[in-house]
């Protein structure tokens, strides 16, 4: 194994920039001379990619830019001591040693090793005080390998375990006070070479300090042994200091819990032992959410009625998909083997024959007598199970505010607006009166022996009485009367006015990426296909300008990574193989990493192309019957061969135009002064 840092790579007492992007960029040019990279403008925007995320300054004087990159060539540590020192993020100022950590994207485990373990040496001030004080590029180098070589605390990737001190034999103690408190902690930073493994030694050496006993498992690169189970078990709190997604969350379930980013647990590791401990003593403390626990309080921020309402809208929706994604594909395949004339048909042909008694009386359309008796039955199961839609998105809404004593309620009143003729805006009323009375009754104080009999009885009985009186008494005939208004205008739209209705649906699609205003549009788009027939297309037309739309973002991203490799990191290239998938399958979200990284030119440009492609799938009269599946349901698309074409053209102007933005909307570093020069 080469080293990882030499005297040519170590910079003493130099001025490099005036800013952090002036600064990484001449540590890449110096590790590119250096032979161990070939493109200081990938590594550069790489490593900037990264810092901004998460800022690499860290307490005391220290900075650590770092990244996995395809232009570095093997592992590498550049070193510089700053004059004058550079503003990186710490919140005690800014940075004069700075350590550049370079890997390439298939960096092996113990590269991967070698460099978190320089990330822990950082915090320790008998390290870096040596590092100020060192007179040479060579003493620096002897330094790092001395702290390289060093003889690891603990396994590497595993789980950092602090025992207090023993208390006093001689002293006794009641039995509460005697159990020392038992911590918990998760550490995870995007790159897992640096800040998580930095943050969970500043967590154990804070817990230390204050005799508590805390255990953490590093989510990183150099690999990830989990808590034990029965240390979690035994935890009094857990400590979440991460920036992604904490792997097998459901473990810590029902544990009060901190949330904050892991440059946080490096920063003010003492301040978040100290609020974990108060929170274990909580009784009000927020917990790791569990579904398995009605009323368990989410480990994020609580909830206001507008985040109550968002999330119980997007559950009906989430739960509704099932039942049209079956039931609009059945109905497909449906008019595929029966004809289109197999709604007239099909009732007869399922009540009165079989396999085995094929119906002699069909559509001329359908693929003789056995594909027409085929197409009957895909065609009546399908619409059977299309009119759970209304139901199942009121009861689900329900569901989301008060737990499984709102299904009931909710799906009586879907029922009655489904009678009424009030469509989906009837299941939205619908189920949220019945997920709000549920709820509000469910908080009422009751005896003991009563409690038994409500969610079970008196929850659902009161909730749908109220719900659905007042959907049949008050609200169902206006909301009726809305609904029919819409589908007639829907219906009626023709040349620009249906033109116009798709450029707005495919800006709804593509400005949030599966957030609350694309669902609105899928939604709406979902919930109107149940009105869809061969005489009333627009539904249908709706739905194909939603999906077509919303599978352009992700496919434009794919492409621009394959137009211009340079503009995008490696973790952007690497996500832009995926989203070639995700976009074919209509998964809006896989644009999503290239839209957090960079939204003032990824959003408008997904737009931009979106909303060319909804214009022309409603201006060239596309239809779908299927709400999902993208390209993967091609037999449930009318003119198929123009859905494909209008995503093509989206997707070739979305990512032309995300291209150019990075390459002419680009916030362009301070240079370094021209006279400046990187010594060796």
């Amino acid at each position: 194994m080469s080293a990882m840092i030499t005297p040519e790579l170590v910079v003493l007492d130099t001025s490099l920039g005036t800013d952090r992007a002036g600064v990484i960029r001449r540590l890449a040019e110096l590790v590119v001379a250096q032979g161990r990279a070939d493109q200081v403008e990938g590594l550069f925007a790489d490593a900037l990619a990264r810092e901004e995320k998460t800022a690499t300054g860290i307490p005391g004087g220290i900075a650590i830019p770092h990244c996995r990159s395809a232009a570095v060539l093997e592992p590498t540590l550049a070193m510089a001591r700053l004059e004058p020192k550079v503003d990186f993020g710490a919140k005690d100022g800014p940075a004069d040693l700075v350590f550049f950590i370079a890997a390439p994207e298939g960096a092996d485990q113990q590269h991967l090793k070698l460099l978190s373990k320089l990330a822990r040496s950082l915090i320790k001030k008998d390290f870096t005080a040596a590092l100020r004080s060192a007179s040479t590029e060579q003493e620096v180098v002897a330094l790092v390998e001395e702290a390289l070589e060093a003889a690891p605390a603990r396994k590497e990737g595993g789980a950092t375990a602090v025992k207090p001190e023993s208390a006093d034999p001689g002293t006794t103690t009641p039995p509460d006070a005697a159990r020392t408190k038992r911590l918990v902690a998760v550490t995870a930073c995007p790159t897992g070479i640096a800040h998580t493994y930095m943050a969970a030694d500043s967590l154990v050496a804070a817990a230390k300090e204050r005799g508590i006993d805390l255990q953490v498992e590093t989510q990183g690169s150099s690999a990830s042994t989990p808590l034990d189970p029965s240390v979690i078990a035994a935890a009094d709190a857990v400590i979440f200091a991460v920036d992604v997604d904490v792997r097998d969350k459901h473990r810590f379930a029902g544990k009060p819990v901190i949330n904050a980013p892991v440059k946080r647990g490096i920063d003010e590791p003492g301040v978040m032992v100290e609020e974990a401990i108060a929170a274990a003593d909580n009784p009000n403390a927020r917990r790791v959410a569990d579904s398995s626990m009605p009323g368990s309080d989410d480990d994020g921020p609580r909830e206001g009625v507008g985040g109550q309402l968002k999330r119980a809208l997007l559950t009906g929706v989430s739960y509704m998909i099932p039942f049209v994604a079956g039931g609009g594909l059945l109905i497909a395949l449906g008019f595929l083997l029966g004809g289109y004339d197999i709604t007239g048909f099909a009732d007869d042909m399922v009540v009165n024959n079989s396999l085995w008694n094929l119906p002699s009386e069909f559509p001329e359309t359908a693929q003789g007598a056995l594909g027409a008796y085929l197409g009957a039955v895909f065609f009546k199961i399908g619409s059977l199970s299309m009119g759970f839609l209304v139901p199942a998105l009121a009861g689900y809404i329900a569901y989301a505010l008060a737990d499984r004593p709102g299904i009931a309620p909710g799906f009586v009143a879907g029922a009655v607006a489904g009678f009424m003729g009030a469509g989906f805006l009837g299941a939205i009323v619908g189920g949220l009166l019945a997920g709000y009375v549920a709820m509000k009754i469910g908080k009422l104080a009751v005896p003991r022996w009563l409690r038994g009999l409500m969610p079970v009885v008196i929850i659902p009985l009161v909730a749908s009485i109220v719900a659905s009186g007042l959907m049949i008494l008050i609200l169902g005939g206006p909301i009726a009367a809305l609904t029919v208004a819409l589908n007639d205008w829907l219906s009626g739209l023709t040349g620009t006015g249906a033109v116009l209705l798709g450029i707005i649906l495919g800006l709804m699609m593509a400005i949030d990426l599966g957030g609350p205003i694309n669902k609105v549009a899928y939604a709406f788009a979902v919930a109107g296909l149940g009105a869809g027939a061969i005489d009333n297309q627009a539904p249908w037309q709706i739905m194909a300008a939603v999906m077509a739309a919303g599978m352009v973002p992700p496919l434009a991203m794919a492409l621009a990574t394959v137009i211009d490799r340079r503009r995008f990191s490696l973790a952007e290239r690497e996500n832009g193989k995926a989203a070639w998938l995700l976009g074919s399958a209509f998964i809006s979200e896989g644009a999503i990493p290239f839209a957090a990284a960079d939204p003032l030119r990824v959003i408008p440009a997904g737009m931009l192309g979106a909303a060319v492609t909804g214009a022309m799938i409603m201006g060239t009269g596309v239809t779908s019957q299927a709400p999902h599946g993208g390209i993967f349901v091609f037999f449930a698309i009318g003119n198929v061969v123009m859905f494909v074409l209008s995503i093509l053209v989206g997707m070739v102007i979305s990512a032309l135009a995300v291209v150019a933005l990075k390459r002419f909307a680009v916030r362009k570093p301070a240079p370094a002064a021209a006279s400046e020069s990187v010594a060796a």
